[in-house]
């Protein structure tokens, strides 16, 4: 599985995870939750930007077969449909043959879309002063060995909010679970907003670095 992170404006992002069956797009608010009036103007308002995007991303990667966009879920039927026709409207530009499914009541949208070219992988880094540090996956690789080494029955990682969500809000299950199971301790993950995209600790309840 292959992912990647695109930003959007004042803190949103969307996670793009790439599997052999699909394509699945996690839209995320970011720190944009208390600067809108409620939940669900601040679930519009970033999913109206996050259709614009996807469907440029769509068209930079060139990304073809089932995809799966998991909007911020909204409660009103209205939202839904206003988000669903952006979507529309914003593929309309596409000269790929594409069919769009209205979103679900759980904030899921479908949709199927025929490649022109080859896809484009983009491989997202981080920059430092120096030179380019390592790729996301291979941070959370380094986690996992991490915790393999770790004999107590509950850690706290701290991470960036983009890793938080990438470990915990998996569209198919979380990684999170994952470890749990597999290192058979509990594991809690705290979004740092201070820390760089790859910068990660492992620290026991006290804040003591393991």
């Amino acid at each position: 599985m292959k992912v990647s992170v695109t930003t959007l404006t004042k803190g949103a992002y969307l996670i793009i995870e790439h599997t052999e069956a699909l394509h699945v797009i996690d839209v995320n608010s970011g720190n944009r939750s208390n600067k809108a009036n409620n939940q669900e103007d601040t679930a519009m308002e970033v999913n109206m930007i996050a259709a614009a995007e996807i469907a440029r991303q769509l068209r930079l990667r060139d990304m073809g077969g089932i995809i799966v966009i998991d909007f911020i879920d909204m409660n009103s039927a209205e939202n839904r449909k206003a988000v669903y026709e952006k979507m529309e409207s914003e593929m309309k530009r596409d000269r790929a043959r594409h069919k769009i499914l209205p979103i679900s009541r759980f904030g899921l949208m479908e949709l199927t879309r025929q490649r022109v070219r080859p896809e484009t992988n983009i491989t997202t880094r981080e920059e430092n002063p120096d030179n380019l540090v390592e790729a996301p996956i291979q941070v959370i690789d380094a986690m996992a060995s991490k915790l393999a080494q770790i004999e107590m029955r509950e850690v706290y990682i701290h991470v960036h909010p983009f890793i938080e969500s990438y470990l915990t809000k998996g569209f198919f299950s979380s990684i999170k679970k994952t470890w749990q199971k597999k290192f058979r301790k509990k594991i809690v993950v705290v979004p740092r907003d201070a820390f760089t995209m790859l910068e990660w600790k492992v620290m026991d309840k006290d804040n003591n670095a393991l």
